[in-house]
């Protein structure tokens, strides 16, 4: 796996030194402030580097995805099998261990298959302390874990942010129901956001921006709230909107 960007490739590094898990190098051309930071903080998580020209580094970025090859003179490469991450949780065991939890933020996406908006919606979720991100196993973008281009969308964010893949939104929302949780559906015509006083225990739920949110899981929904707006297009973007709620979710509380 080929990882390019300043903040993923940081991101990655923090994260083997808190999980060590081997295979990392990175290959580097001519080492700037930026790059520097980055080389003193691998040397430390044990990571070995190499000074490359930039043709190497151009191969191998070769098969990315075009907006991921810009790689401003840095590249990690990860070899072999590496156990899963830490942040990404089975759900009914985060369920059970944050049972007791007096004031916990989720964020429910429901169909949004654009990875870069499911990256910048954990990086919202990061700023504003987000306790787990829910995204379905169908309908949605494979592979959660190793998607580097929710890596790069994210700034990062998806090495740290809890995140649980289910099988059905509609059950999960209904268990987080049971656990006290109250889910705010974010949809056009609901309550106003500004006036919502959001429950200590909150779950928050965004659709695709073509169909919303589904039927089934709609109904599992206790309020629908939205987001005023003065433009003449018709909606925000799904990841803008979700930055939005979180930040009027987490205002309150500090």
């Amino acid at each position: 796996m080929i990882i390019t960007g300043f903040h993923s490739i940081e991101e990655k590094v923090r994260s083997q030194k808190k999980n060590p898990q081997g295979g990392y190098k990175i290959y580097y051309s001519k080492p700037g402030p930026r790059i520097k930071k980055i080389l003193a903080a691998a040397k430390e998580a044990e990571i070995p580097v190499e000074q490359v020209e930039d043709r190497k580094l151009d191969e191998l970025v070769s098969a990315l995805d075009e907006t991921l090859r810009d790689h401003r003179g840095i590249v990690m490469e990860i070899k072999g099998s590496k156990k899963q991450a830490e942040n990404i949780v089975e759900f009914d065991s985060w369920l059970k261990s944050h049972k007791n939890d007096e004031n916990a933020t989720v964020m429910i996406l429901d169909n949004i298959t654009d990875p870069h908006n499911i990256g910048a919606i954990i990086r919202s979720c990061d700023q504003f302390g987000a306790s787990l991100v829910i995204i379905p196993e169908h309908n949605s973008v494979k592979n959660i874990e190793g998607n580097e281009v929710i890596g790069r969308s994210s700034a990062g964010a998806s090495a740290w942010v809890p995140i649980a893949v289910v099988n059905n939104l509609s059950r999960a929302a209904g268990q987080l129901k049971d656990a006290g949780f109250w889910i705010y559906g974010a949809d056009a015509g609901g309550e106003t956001c500004g006036k919502i006083d959001f429950a200590d225990k909150a779950a928050i739920v965004m659709g695709s921006e073509g169909t919303g949110i589904s039927q089934l899981l709609e109904k599992q929904c206790d309020t629908i709230v939205s987001i005023p707006t003065c433009g003449k297009i018709d909606s925000l973007n799904v990841s803008v909107a979700a930055g939005i709620l979180l930040f009027e979710r987490y205002r309150r509380k500090i």
